[in-house]
């Protein structure tokens, strides 16, 4: 077969695709692992919100922004790179910290769907969740998953048992 047959799928120069994201991402090691973890981490959360049944719309797309969010950082960890002549340390050490909160994320939801975790890892997850604050942020993040709604329509249902 002909190497340039094999480069091009339905038209698209997968060349290209991967010169964009040489220059977007730099030779950053583990990407293709980080979507991998990232697609995992969508559908083990998936599986958790439909167990404890509050599957949202809108905490899903919050969910994804974020994922969205992660890629920007990493270009802009890039840029930075190629500022600073480091030859990727910083894209690199980005890109294992998102690995890293993956991870944990993946293993936290498997926790709650019920697959069994270590016990000393089970009591980690624990200790690192973070408390709930009053803060911007906290209400901010409320009004895009959609839990203050959740919480209105509980007490609605509550108000109409009485």
């Amino acid at each position: 077969m002909d190497i340039l047959f094999l480069l091009t799928v339905g038209g698209a120069d997968l060349e290209h695709l991967e010169v964009a994201r040489m220059y977007l991402f730099g030779p950053v090691k583990f990407l293709d692992f980080l979507m991998l973890l990232m697609a995992l981490d969508i559908l083990t959360g998936i599986f958790k919100a439909i167990k404890n049944g509050n599957l949202w719309s809108r905490k899903s797309l919050f969910g994804y922004a974020r994922k969205i969010l992660i890629f920007g950082v990493i270009i802009v960890a890039n840029i930075i790179d190629q500022i600073l002549g480091l030859n990727g340390a910083i894209t690199y050490a980005t890109v294992i910290f998102y690995i890293a909160n993956e991870v944990l994320s993946i293993i936290e939801n498997l926790a709650q769907v019920g697959v069994l975790v270590p016990k000393e890892l089970a009591d980690k997850l624990k200790v690192m969740q973070p408390s709930e604050t009053a803060s911007l942020g906290s209400q901010f993040k409320e009004e895009l998953t959609g839990s203050k709604v959740e919480h209105e329509l509980q007490e609605a249902k509550k108000e109409e048992v009485n």
